[in-house]
């Protein structure tokens, strides 16, 4: 095949598509493929565009003369299936109604911990993984079917660090004696987590972090925002368009204030000021809205760092904060910003990881303190796990 792979809709990846393209042109087939990166930067919607194009379907890429199915997409194919984690207690008509979804729009959430109810943005983080029990009675029985109208049985599973220790040694023994017309898409965000056993029988495509300008891009043409609201968010995505695209502008510019209001009551430590407004992030957001929040706030550390170098207003991404912009290099010229981006970094992963969202920002705050007067953080590296200086005796 000689193709250009995922031109139809996959968002950036150039080097992964290129692989791609390689493997499809070469024709030798792995019976697995592993894609791994961060979230949010379409692992998904690239295994949905592989499993397309092994079996002819030409939808997320145009396939043109090598298009052998007359399925409209992958959804509607009997030999391409899709898994994804799942709570111990869900219906199975609810995880059809995520991959509905998810044939609209294959850059869609429909991950249960991200996004725990498709009705309801308010409901609290689910936990989702693969249990034993449902390996051995939904993804096992269809491994050992036969292609019915495809060149091979296609099974797609997302985020595969969440298989339990049981569930990862009852794969690992059939990769280990694949079929023929068998083939494995595995998608991960942590490619380290995994057994070494299971990412030596995958051949390997990963995905990088997409840039601000790609994200953009996607944005308007995909999304139809306007250049301006698409360039803002893409500056504050972290890389991440998926989420990126549910994003409320005018919540995160309003988010925005409170950012700066959180750098000035970190400074001064106004504890109940800082109380009431974490609690306040806590309650009106989920895991996603918390990191946009702190990218939201290295967005501002990082036009702190710019400003001081350059004196320079035209560099400024918040441009509407330059008063308090100027203010802040003005009147704390030894603040270690790089510092901070540093531990606003090594936060991220507690909030992905369910820590009490309140905490991790009033320990962000205690550390930003110091280090805005230019002074070392009460808890030393060493000792990171206290956190909370009241708790050192």
């Amino acid at each position: 095949m000689n193709i250009k792979f995922g031109n139809k809709r996959i968002i950036g990846q150039k080097r992964a598509k290129d692989q791609v393209e390689r493997i499809l042109a070469s024709d030798r087939i792995s019976h697995a493929y592993l894609l791994s990166g961060p979230s949010g930067i379409g692992k998904t919607a690239f295994a949905l565009a592989l499993a397309e194009a092994i079996n002819g379907i030409s939808n997320l890429s145009d396939l043109g003369e090598y298009a052998t199915s007359k399925k409209s997409s992958w959804f509607t194919h009997p030999d391409i299936h899709v898994f994804i984690p799942k709570p111990t207690t869900v219906k199975t008509e609810e995880l059809r109604d995520r991959l509905e979804l998810l044939a609209e729009d294959p850059y869609e959430i429909i991950g249960f911990s991200q996004r725990p109810s498709l009705d309801d943005e308010s409901s609290k983080n689910r936990q989702a993984f693969y249990p034993i029990d449902y390996f051995r009675e939904d993804i096992r029985p269809i491994a050992k079917l036969k292609p019915n109208e495809g060149n091979r049985v296609v099974v797609i599973m997302t985020q595969v660090e969440t298989m339990r220790k049981e569930t990862a040694n009852a794969f690992l023994k059939m990769l280990e004696e694949p079929s023929d017309r068998l083939m494995f898409i595995l998608t991960t965000e942590s490619y380290e987590s995994l057994l070494p056993t299971i990412t030596s029988r995958c051949q390997h495509i990963p995905l990088g972090t997409l840039k601000d300008k790609e994200i953009e891009e996607g944005l308007i043409d995909v999304d139809g925002l306007s250049p301006d609201d698409a360039a803002y968010l893409a500056r504050v995505s972290g890389g991440n368009y998926a989420m990126t695209r549910f994003f409320d502008v005018k919540k995160l510019k309003e988010n925005r204030e409170s950012v700066v209001e959180f750098m000035r009551m970190a400074f001064s430590q106004d504890a109940a000021g800082l109380s009431t407004l974490v609690q306040d992030w806590q309650s009106s957001n989920n895991i996603e809205g918390l990191i946009a929040i702190t990218n939201l706030i290295e967005m501002y550390i990082r036009d702190l760092m710019i400003y001081r170098e350059t004196e320079n207003r035209t560099f400024v991404t918040n441009i509407d904060q330059l008063e308090s912009i100027q203010k802040f290099v003005g009147s704390l010229g030894e603040a270690r910003l790089e510092e901070m981006i540093d531990h606003l970094d090594s936060f991220r992963s507690a909030i992905r990881q369910n820590v009490n969202p309140k905490l991790i920002f009033i320990a962000i705050s205690l550390r930003f303190s110091m280090l805005m007067r230019g002074l070392d953080p009460v808890i030393s590296e060493d000792n990171n796990w206290q956190h909370i200086p009241a708790f050192v005796e």
